[in-house]
């Protein structure tokens, strides 16, 4: 997938997202929290901080922890990022494209905190949350 600009919207249509990739694919969050908030995995594309919205008054910012928030359509309800506040870079739920052109399914993370009622099919890396948080401090964020 060439960088190139995609655009989605929330279940209503209240909030539109124009965002440009950083990494041509899709991404999966096994953490406790993702599958709070979405009852199953987060599936996203990481966007970097090439991202905007219309319709922002209809975005309610949850703050999920020190360095995160996950942003949700206040009309409808549609899920619609997560926000590593720290970089300024948003993870958008992959349900919100149409089309995203052409994405793979590349990596799990938090794969200690996934329960057994459900798994992907196929290879990829599969991280546990001690890692990435290794390699996010690696990166020079603090937890």
């Amino acid at each position: 997938m060439s960088k190139h600009t995609i655009s989605g919207h929330c279940l209503c249509g209240a909030v539109t997202v124009e965002a440009t990739p950083s990494k041509p694919h899709v991404e999966a969050c096994h953490c406790d929290m993702c599958r709070r908030w979405g009852g199953i995995a987060f599936l996203g594309l990481q966007c970097g901080p090439n991202v905007s919205f219309t319709g922002e008054e209809h975005i309610v910012r949850y703050k999920s922890s020190d360095w995160a928030e996950r942003g949700f359509c206040g009309k409808c309800g549609s899920n619609l990022f997560y926000h590593f506040v720290p970089a300024g870079n948003y993870g958008l739920l992959a349900g919100l494209f149409d089309d995203m052109g052409d994405v793979t399914f590349s990596e799990e993370i938090f794969v200690d905190e996934k329960p057994d009622y459900y798994s992907f099919a196929g290879d990829r890396p599969r991280k546990t949350g001690e890692q990435v948080i290794a390699e996010a401090k690696e990166a020079g964020f603090e937890f």
